[in-house]
């Protein structure tokens, strides 16, 4: 059975009688009936779309978020890989990247959503496009530090005379002390890290034009990961039992 239909009012009085017949198996509805997001079902039919309706659960969840975190590392992956690759840096992947990651948590879950599963699917896609924009810093450093020590490389020189030759002894250079480089904790530096990468997409506001597009962008990739994962809209109601026009009306919802 596909529950599809209208939006249900309240209030409307409708009666089920004998011309009345079920949506899915289109049988004549006798006895007691059904309302599935406001189509007439009968007994049977009801029964087996609450058996087929997949029930929410701790491993189903725990699933999601496992398929759902391994989407966003590869996503994140992908999107600093295209950038760091290609040069070019196209916001459209946070698209691309919220739709994966509903996908796997839908997979993960068995087809189960709702609003936690959005919530998760939310945060892990502004997690992975934000964070992609770490790797793609820390490679335009390297680039930056390989082009300038390029520039300031030492030119050769001329041999000098030997001292022997000139008879003059050249005094030893005198060693300047290197001053110990200070103790970086590793755990500090991996959380100021990630504080920068989840942060990036703010930070880009510096030029507002494309850092806003960005933003606006990063939304709607959070919005395709909160629709996709969102439960399904099934709404049953029942039993009611057949009547005819004079006896008590069953309000549908």
């Amino acid at each position: 059975m596909s529950p599809t239909g209208p939006a249900p009012q309240f209030g409307t009085a409708e009666y089920a009688s004998t011309g009345d017949t079920c949506k899915s198996c289109k049988q004549p509805i006798s006895g007691s009936y059904y309302r599935i997001n406001g189509m007439l079902a009968c007994e049977r039919c009801a029964q087996q779309v609450q058996q087929q309706t997949p029930k929410d659960t701790h491993a189903a969840y725990v699933r999601a978020i496992t398929f759902g975190v391994g989407a966003a590392i590869l996503g994140c992956a992908l999107f600093a890989g295209f950038v760091i690759v290609t040069g070019i840096s196209i916001g459209y992947l946070a698209l691309a990247v919220g739709w994966l990651i509903a996908k796997a948590m839908k997979m993960g879950s068995g087809g189960i959503g709702g609003r936690r599963y959005q919530i998760a699917a939310a945060a892990l896609t502004y997690a992975a496009v934000s964070m992609a924009a770490v790797p793609i810093y820390l490679q335009a450093i390297i680039k930056d530090k390989q082009e300038r020590a390029a520039h300031t490389a030492p030119k050769p020189t001329a041999p000098k005379a030997d001292s022997q030759d000139s008879g003059v002894d050249n005094p030893p250079l005198a060693q300047a002390p290197v001053p110990p480089k200070p103790k970086v904790n590793p755990w500090s530096a991996l959380g100021l890290i990630v504080l920068l990468g989840l942060a990036s997409p703010f930070l880009e506001l510096q030029s507002p034009f494309h850092g806003l597009i960005g933003l606006v962008i990063l939304f709607v990739g959070i919005r395709i990961a909160w629709q996709l994962t969102a439960g399904p809209k099934l709404e049953i109601m029942g039993p009611f039992q057949d009547s005819s026009p004079g006896a008590l009306p069953s309000a549908t919802t």
